[in-house]
């Protein structure tokens, strides 16, 4: 499995179309446990093109902070699911959490 984190400065980002680099974080949900991490340059914001650049990295699971309701639909439709409400912290921290079932969301940040 597949987890595409959005970072700012090296945490989570607030807004997922604003963030400068993706986390990418393999994992193994039975073991709950990382296997690998790489951080990759956002591409340029374009509507509808991160949901086809991540389903290429064969990304499974997006978790964030705030993401729009039409972002979160072309996730949709590109069958990658959508976590929100993320709180800001370091990818591998936030992956950990949420491969133990204990990952604190809140409200989703974006309101447009």
């Amino acid at each position: 499995m597949r987890i595409a984190i959005p970072l700012s400065q090296g945490l989570l980002s607030p807004h997922f179309g604003h963030c400068e680099e993706f986390a990418i974080v393999e994992v193994n949900p039975q073991q709950k446990a990382i296997l690998t991490s790489t951080r990759l340059p956002s591409p340029e914001h374009a509507p509808g093109f991160l949901p086809r650049w991540l389903r290429e990295l064969e990304v499974n699971l997006v978790i964030v902070g705030g993401m729009g309701p039409r972002a979160a639909a072309l996730f949709e439709q590109a069958s990658i699911e959508v976590v929100t409400g993320a709180p800001t912290g370091t990818p591998e921290a936030i992956v950990q959490d949420y491969l133990k079932g204990v990952l604190a969301t809140g409200p989703n940040v974006c309101d447009h």
